[in-house]
């Protein structure tokens, strides 16, 4: 039976059954990929998006629990790399690899919401639950802290 998501503002029809994850209507139904697929089972972060603002794992989150939702990717969080926190990446130049990156950010930006300038044990118990295999955490935090100093300006 379709029903419609909330991404990134836009209503799109699913025709999927109700308990395909998240991660897979977004990258497969919709071509979202920023969203990457990382361990499955909600552990590693790299598939963090936004649902009504609060960071969430798309590998773990049916397509029916975010109707009536609003959805927000990494493709989601602007068109152009202008939020505080893609500009302090950039500037940081925080990714190695990058695979975990749109899932770093994510969660940073969730942390910034509700927390405009968190402390380093605020940034390090907020980015817990997202993995980086290159170990690029210093440079995660230092951008964190930059992108507070960016929305404030």
């Amino acid at each position: 039976m379709p029903f419609t998501l909330t991404i990134n503002g836009a209503a799109y029809e699913i025709d999927a059954e109700p308990e395909t994850p998240l991660l897979w209507i977004l990258r497969d139904n919709i071509g979202l990929t920023g969203t990457k697929f990382g361990c499955g089972i909600a552990q590693c972060g790299a598939c963090t998006v936004h649902i009504d603002g609060q960071p969430a794992r798309a590998c773990s989150t049916t397509a029916a629990s975010a109707v009536g939702r609003a959805i927000t990717t990494i493709e989601g969080l602007s068109e152009d790399n202008s939020h505080p926190v893609q500009r302090a990446w950039i500037e940081g130049t925080v990714p190695q690899c990058g695979y975990c990156q749109s899932g770093q950010i994510m969660s940073a930006a969730a942390l910034l919401d509700r927390s405009p300038a968190p402390t380093d044990a605020e940034i390090d118990s907020a980015m817990a639950g997202n993995l980086c295999r290159c170990g690029t955490y210093r440079r995660i935090r230092a951008a964190i802290h930059r992108a507070s100093d960016l929305a404030k300006s």
